[in-house]
């Protein structure tokens, strides 16, 4: 199977959690800016959670766009990945709405968390599917960055507990590591040959 209908389906729901998020705003009784002031946790809350749906989005189209083809277990995966960060609306406005308060700001990670292994999954089962030698192998690597990154979310679960504003600098500097498109796969498809 080719990848475009997943593609097609994956675009879809990013479009419609991204839209369901910003519905959280509540429009304010009265019009002055003083009206808006708690508004800001809900704002930085979306704030980050648009970034990273962003970012989940824009490295789901690299990995895809380095795919010849998908099976069953690929789309399985895929609808997994789903799955987790279809919770990131709720997750966001909970957070948000409660100004990062430690429980909420823990359940944030835990989505994330499963958001990133189930992203690790799809990657891995499209390395199975294309094989160890294929450009998509091959750029991949072993996954550093993504196995770095759910440490990270592990450590900020624990840390909301804590302090619940160390845990978003984590879950920031997630964000921030991951901000630029893989390059990984970027140079694989500039390299990759056109018979493969």
């Amino acid at each position: 199977m080719k990848t475009n209908r997943l593609e097609a389906f994956s675009d879809g729901v990013f479009a419609i959690l991204i839209t369901i998020m910003v519905l959280e705003f509540h429009i304010p009784q009265e019009a002055s800016l003083e009206a808006l002031l708690p508004l800001i946790p809900v704002f930085l809350s979306y704030l980050m959670s648009f970034i990273m749906l962003g970012i989940y989005w824009n490295n789901h189209h690299h990995l895809l766009q380095a795919s010849k083809h998908v099976n069953g277990a690929v789309l399985w995966a895929n609808v997994h990945l789903l799955f987790w960060l279809s919770l990131v609306p709720f997750v966001t406005g909970w957070m948000g709405e409660h100004n990062f308060a430690p429980v909420p700001v823990g359940v944030y990670g835990v989505v994330m968390c499963f958001a990133g292994f189930a992203y690790y999954l799809l990657s891995r089962a499209l390395v199975a599917l294309h094989g160890g030698e294929s450009t998509l192998a091959k750029s991949l690597g072993r996954d550093w960055k993504g196995l770095a990154s759910l440490a990270m979310y592990i450590a900020a679960i624990a840390l909301s507990f804590v302090n619940s504003w160390i845990s978003c600098a984590v879950y920031v500097a997630v964000l921030v590591m991951w901000i630029i498109p893989d390059r990984r796969l970027e140079k694989g498809l500039v390299k990759q040959p056109s018979t493969e």
